[in-house]
């Protein structure tokens, strides 16, 4: 996901794509050690994915701080 679609999200709604991502990589990796994962890169995408959106919503945090 892009960075510009998640700034577009609110606080809570950030947090929530933060879970969603984090569970996805569990899963990705759960298909990795179980030889059922074709697309390795996928992995990758999705650590971006959830380190893009925990900055995010840190920045909305320090924001809404002020």
């Amino acid at each position: 996901m892009k960075a510009e679609e998640l700034r577009e999200l609110s606080r809570d709604e950030l947090e929530q794509k933060v879970h969603e991502f984090k569970r996805k990589l569990f899963n990705l990796r759960f298909q990795k050690v179980g030889g059922e994962l074709d697309n390795t890169a996928e992995l990758a995408k999705t650590r971006q994915d959830v380190a893009r959106a925990m900055t995010l919503a840190s920045e909305k945090a320090r924001e809404e701080s002020r």
